[in-house]
């Protein structure tokens, strides 16, 4: 797979990075073995780029993923590009956010050792947290760029008011934010201000988290550990408004012969603003196709296209589905 160079950061990665949410609990049973199968495809299939989380099972996903790609961290390490999040805690069974130089500098030591690795390539923080300012969060980051211990600086779900401020002690190098066909509010503000900033974007749910993927119908039910069970993109009028939606993207995308996951995907790399879509397939098919969207241009009459049929979609908006 083509290599593109992640922002300001200068970061060499695959525009697909694969990311490992699904195996922190929240989507449900997780099965180990078959976790390190779907990493190890992901390697296979050219991808260099992974992205974890702290609080993804905290400590959990960064095992998983370490114990996937141990041989070639110790073999290759500088091939692979590493990223994980941090600055959320869990305390009497609720999300907090917690983004103190002492949690932060915590934080990066346990997902060093949870990784078995030696320094992190980006590291983010997951969310703003109201009650540390900016300047001390940078500044401790900085510290451990200063100590080896990271080697870029990132951001996770702030807006343009919060990298701005962010940026006046350490500058902001990438930025990871929700974003598909279903969720677009990026585009008004964050992305105009991140092509203007050279902040490499990674986005996160270009599937809409299964949505987008061509295999709900109105009968899909999910496990009560998994979080779409919840959540109102995928109850009631929400949902099956929106999944008429995707039978017309899918019609589109047959027209094309391509699957309308292929055809989501090519739809988020398509802004000039956004560097990588972060998939997290399990099964080595739906991953195959991720891949594959890498290589797919849609032309404007493409987009122009996708964007009438949208015009009938239920957008959603707001933290969901991390509401911290």
């Amino acid at each position: 797979m083509k290599r593109i160079t992640l922002g300001r950061s200068e970061l060499e990665v695959t525009p697909i990075a694969y990311g490992t949410w699904q195996f922190g609990g929240d989507w449900g049973d997780v099965d180990e073995s078959a976790a390190i199968g779907a990493i190890r495809q992901a390697l296979d299939l050219g991808i260099n780029f992974f992205d974890t989380a702290q609080a993804y099972g905290f400590g959990v996903s960064e095992r998983i993923l370490g114990r996937a790609l141990a041989d070639e961290l110790r073999s290759r390490r500088a091939e692979l590009v590493i990223a994980t999040k941090g600055g959320l805690s869990m305390e009497g069974g609720e999300l907090h956010r917690d983004a103190s130089p002492a949690f932060v500098r915590r934080g990066v030591e346990e997902s060093l050792e949870n990784l078995g690795i030696e320094y992190i390539d980006l590291f983010q923080m997951h969310w703003p947290d109201p009650s540390t300012p900016f300047a001390e969060t940078a500044e401790a980051l900085g510290a451990l760029v200063d100590e080896g211990k990271i080697r870029h600086i990132g951001v996770s779900n702030f807006d343009v008011a919060q990298m701005a401020e962010f940026s006046r002690t350490r500058p902001v190098e990438t930025l990871q934010p929700p974003y598909h066909l279903f969720r677009r509010d990026i585009e008004r503000e964050i992305l105009p201000y991140c092509s203007e900033h050279d902040i490499g974007v990674l986005a996160y749910g270009p599937l809409a988290h299964g949505l987008l993927g061509g295999r709900m119908n109105e009968d899909t039910t999910f496990p009560e550990n998994d979080w779409r069970s919840s959540s109102p993109l995928f109850q009631g009028d929400t949902f099956t408004r929106n999944l008429e939606i995707v039978a017309q993207l899918e019609r589109f995308a047959a027209d094309r012969d391509v699957t309308v996951s292929q055809l989501a995907v090519a739809w988020t790399l398509a802004n000039p603003a956004v560097h990588v879509a972060i998939v997290g397939a399990r099964q080595s098919e739906h991953l195959a196709e991720s891949v594959g969207a890498a290589e797919l241009a849609l032309s404007a009459e493409d987009r122009e296209r996708i964007d009438r049929i949208m015009e009938g979609a239920v957008q959603v908006a707001g933290p969901s589905p991390e509401t911290v």
